[in-house]
């Protein structure tokens, strides 16, 4: 194997001119005429030193080169399958019998320095001869992917424990293995100027909405930057309003979930490199919704669902009326928890709004630092945070016990619907603020901007809110209430789909 050497001054054979706002070159390529000037030309386009080439040549004395990235490639199969038969080849130099002669199942033709630059850095070596017209891609690619696991955000006691991993082609062999079906369709689209990204549009065909799918591909085609690392960045593009709190695409990492959402008419997004899909349309209903559910009985489901709300609003709303109660409508309280709490905040040099404020400010750091640190000195972090540090505040006096329980709640709260835990801590610091400044017409005027808000909000047509605003019965029989299978036989009627009918 020999690493080509630099190439000699003056030998160019693409020019580029500079786009000054974007930063990005555009090159203008040549046709591929002769092996030499090729291999001077993709060296000076790719001069890392782990981009290799290797020189030999067939039966028949012709020349052969083949250029490949060293740690994208399987240089197993690439010597079995590729090196080999050429070596013993013996004909025309016609691209088309190259590629009859290697037994690699992936072979394309290239007629471009671009082609050969893209395929080379995506892991596939290329083949060049002498007396080429055209050169060859292999798809004998190794890419190191971990293995197939549990994700941590969607953990089930029963059902699939499949997750998806960062690798694209196991992220789509996950999907195609639980619908076997022709009318799955996988269009791959490249985003990322300098990354190449490789971005695949799920749908079902016959099924999913043909607007639904046409507009996530117009807004896709639309997105222009240099790098994608995550499927997250796509979420802007995708928003009807991308600035919104609220969010707009859904989440998950279960291929099972994401199989569901696509046999109902969503469309899914994957992206290389990232073990988070996206669902759209998104409906609000779907967050307080787990994969666990279908595994159940329907009235253990529909509880846990009822709960999950009731934790939610009283994780958002506890410390508002908390504060509002305190210091503007003491009547609010039972007058044996109005003693208590008196009792407990008598000697507190804080007011009960920077009270509050302080308790949570010091939860949501030790959540970022528990998160943050390794495994093991976070556990500990933790139990420093709850029990030395917080009962060490109350004896203190800085702080009432009341308000260490009030936050704990909260927080804990929080984590029942773990998919809105962004927007719904916002919101909460919000309602607090409003409680500490106006009191609880406060609450209840942002409580109604905020549900004016959400009833309003809709993307791909599709509202936000259904299918409470607007209502819609039939879809109620899965959103926070669950019907037994046989009344779930038709699909949602607000994610417009195509095929009304699952099940007869």
């Amino acid at each position: 194997m020999t690493v080509f050497s630099a190439p000699p001054a003056g030998a160019v054979f693409f020019a580029g001119t500079h786009n000054g706002r974007r930063g990005t070159h555009t090159l203008r390529m040549d046709r591929i005429t002769d092996l030499k000037q090729t291999l001077t030309a993709l060296k000076r386009r790719l001069p890392a030193e782990d981009i290799l080439i290797f020189s030999f040549r067939s039966a028949d004395g012709r020349a052969f080169a083949c250029v490949y990235a060293d740690a994208l490639t399987d240089k197993d199969l690439l010597g079995e399958q590729v090196l080999s038969p050429l070596m013993r080849y013996r004909g025309a130099p016609a691209a088309s019998a190259i590629c009859e002669c290697v037994t690699a199942p992936e072979v394309r033709r290239c007629g471009s320095l671009r082609q050969l630059a893209d395929e080379v850095l995506a892991g596939n070596p290329v083949l060049l001869w002498e007396g080429m017209d055209e050169a060859a891609s292999v798809g004998v690619k190794k890419i190191p992917v971990r293995a197939v696991a549990e994700p941590p955000t969607d953990v089930v006691t029963r059902g699939p424990r499949e997750g998806f991993v960062e690798d694209f082609k196991t992220n789509t062999a996950l999907v195609r293995r639980r619908l076997k079906t022709a009318d799955l369709r996988i269009d791959t689209l490249t985003l990322g100027e300098r990354s190449n990204t490789a971005i695949a549009v799920c749908y079902l065909r016959g099924i999913a909405p043909k607007t639904t799918v046409d507009a996530v591909k117009a807004r896709l085609s639309a997105v222009e930057i240099d790098v994608l690392p995550d499927s997250s960045y796509l979420t802007h593009a995708l928003s009807s309003r991308p600035h919104s709190l609220v969010k707009q695409v859904g989440t998950t990492e279960k291929p099972d979930i994401f199989c569901a959402k696509l046999a109902e008419g969503r469309v899914g997004i994957l992206a290389d490199g990232s073990p988070i899909a996206l669902t759209v349309p998104y409906l609000m209903a779907e967050d307080f919704q787990s994969a666990e559910d279908y595994f159940v009985s329907a009235h253990r489901a529909t509880l846990t669902r009822l709960l999950r709300l009731f934790a939610l609003l009283t994780a958002i709303y506890l410390p508002a009326f908390y504060i509002a109660a305190q210091l503007f409508k003491l009547q609010l309280f039972p007058i044996k928890l109005l003693l208590t709490i008196a009792g407990s905040i008598r000697d507190i040099p804080l007011s009960p709004s920077l009270e509050m404020l302080l308790v949570l400010l010091v939860l949501e750091v030790l959540n970022e630092a528990s998160i943050r640190m390794p495994k093991y000195v976070g556990m500990a972090l933790s139990v420093v945070g709850a029990l030395v540090l917080g009962e060490t505040a109350v004896n203190a006096g800085f702080v009432s016990t009341p308000a260490i329980i009030i936050v704990a709640f909260s927080g804990i709260g929080l984590y029942a619907v773990p998919n809105l835990i962004e927007q719904t801590s916002v919101l909460r610091l919000a309602m607090l603020l409003t409680a500490g400044s106006v009191g609880t017409y406060g609450i209840v005027l942002l409580s109604a901007f905020v549900l004016l808000y959400l009833v309003t909000t809709e993307n791909f047509g599709v509202p936000l809110a259904a299918p409470f605003a607007p209502l819609v019965r039939r879809d109620c029989k899965d959103a926070l209430l669950k019907y037994g299978l046989p009344s779930l036989h038709m699909r949602p009627k607000s994610l417009l789909s195509r095929n009304k009918r699952r099940m007869k």
